[in-house]
């Protein structure tokens, strides 16, 4: 791949994440059309929804996964889908209040919790739902499971407090946002799509050094992704290097040293 070519398909690629249009491969759609079998599918989706991705899959094969798909020993599985998901998601898209029922530490339940539904997220190192919302009677953001949720009513809420709110929110996560560098290493630029994909649930920026022909990949997270994204590097091992990012560095850094130790190499340490 020459330089005119990394960099045409660069541009495409942040072209088509700005636009909302992601590519989907003819495996995907198999997958996607095999997965919508699934009872689950029925809830996660509207009647609508779903109708619509059965149709538009309607010329695809399903996946064989007796070729595909090897199922070994494992642990009890958790379900990624939550009947909470999809209110709490029109909550979220409208800008509702709520009132929720939560249950605490030590199993108290507490009753009748106002706040501002702001996010859902999914933790991919916890496997569960989480809903980031603003507490409107304690004024302190809050990250709650979505399986320790017992109940959500939704509650009137004024314009200009959602306007208040959600400025407040912004100013909390800019505050606690950090952000890493992280450079492909040049021998691995044919790679730039799988690595970027390895990133893809982080909000990411990505630089181009011509002189260098080395790519940057600036990645925002916030303090408790950190160790997902560690994961991440350590997966794609010598094809990348954190050139800022002291936590991640020093991470990094240790976990080399116990690995040449674990083999009798001499770190000096």
């Amino acid at each position: 791949m020459n330089l005119f070519e990394k960099i045409f398909n660069h541009q495409i690629i942040s072209r088509l994440e700005d636009s909302g249009t992601f590519m989907v491969t003819s495996l995907e759609r198999a997958w996607l059309k095999t997965m919508l079998q699934h009872p689950v599918a029925a809830d996660a989706f509207t009647a609508d929804t779903l109708d619509k991705l059965r149709s538009a899959l309607g010329p695809d094969s399903v996946m064989d996964t007796s070729v595909h798909l090897i199922e070994k020993a494992r642990a009890t599985e958790k379900q990624v889908y939550h009947p909470l998901l999809r209110p709490l998601r029109r909550h979220i898209m409208h800008k509702s209040g709520v009132r929720l029922t939560c249950e605490v530490k030590g199993g108290r339940v507490l009753s009748d919790q106002s706040g501002f539904p702001y996010k859902l997220e999914y933790s991919m190192v916890k496997r569960e739902w989480y809903l980031l919302w603003y507490h409107t009677r304690h004024h302190s953001f809050m990250s709650t499971r979505l399986k320790k949720i017992r109940s959500v009513e939704i509650e009137p809420i004024e314009l200009a407090a959602v306007e208040t709110i959600l400025k407040t929110i912004e100013d909390i996560l800019d505050k606690r946002k950090t952000e890493i560098v992280i450079e492909i290493v040049r021998e691995y630029n044919a790679e730039l799509s799988r690595i970027l994909y390895a990133f893809s649930s982080f909000e990411k920026n990505v630089a181009y050094d011509t002189s260098r022909d080395t790519y940057h990949v600036s990645v925002s997270l916030l303090g408790n992704d950190r160790e997902y994204l560690l994961s991440k590097i350590r997966f794609l091992g010598k094809r990348v290097r954190v050139i800022e990012g002291d936590y991640l560095k020093r991470r990094m850094l240790e976990a080399s040293t116990k690995a040449l130790e674990r083999y009798g190499v001499d770190t000096g340490r």
